[in-house]
């Protein structure tokens, strides 16, 4: 391998290659050895960017964390109604797990066998319990049917939109774009199916 050839590396490059990785292989079926490979790189050169893979896996994850706790503090999320700042949260959920899909893809597959991945847990249930306080907060204005289980709500409008990661290719054609999608969502988890 060439100075030149590892010098072309930086964090993000080598971030981007263990996130493939680790979504191809598992975190815990990823070793050094794997990530070496992938990269085109030695093992040293990898630790000359991060202290081993969980620091790698804490970034990728905490990245797609960021995105999504971002859209908590956008004036859509805050501002208006709490049906309408429900709805906006919904929206910009999948256009972030759509920019982000592969992050949020390892995000999701995330089991607590370490501590990034007990911690990313944690953060995950911080952001549905502020999505379900917003659905609280429509239903006691009245927006939302009172005889929702908002607990189970929120369970499935977000297991709607985490189904995603497992099906939602942006670049096999055919498929909706990133608007479309979002809005199919909103629709169909607040209008339904009915006509």
């Amino acid at each position: 391998m060439t100075a030149a050839r590892r010098d072309t590396y930086t964090p993000e490059t080598l971030l981007a290659v263990a996130v493939q990785v680790f979504n191809e292989r598992g975190y815990d079926g990823t070793s050094m050895e794997h990530l070496s490979r992938a990269a085109g790189i030695s093992k040293s050169s990898i630790y000359h960017h991060v202290a081993g893979k969980e620091e790698l896996l804490h970034r990728a994850v905490a990245r797609a964390l960021d995105g999504l706790f971002g859209i908590l503090e956008e004036p859509g999320a805050v501002n208006g109604r709490p049906i309408e700042q429900v709805e906006y949260v919904t929206r910009r959920t999948v256009e972030v797990l759509v920019s982000e899909l592969p992050y949020v893809t390892l995000l999701l597959r995330v089991r607590g066998n370490t501590r990034t991945e007990r911690w990313a847990m944690e953060r995950r249930r911080e952001f549905d319990q502020r999505v379900s306080d917003l659905l609280k907060a429509a239903a006691a204005d009245g927006d939302i049917r009172s005889d929702v289980d908002i607990r189970l709500a929120t369970r499935l409008l977000f297991g709607m939109v985490n189904s995603l990661v497992e099906w939602y290719r942006p670049h096999a054609g055919g498929g909706a774009d990133q608007d479309q999608l979002a809005e199919a969502v909103v629709r169909m988890a607040f209008e339904g199916l009915r006509t």
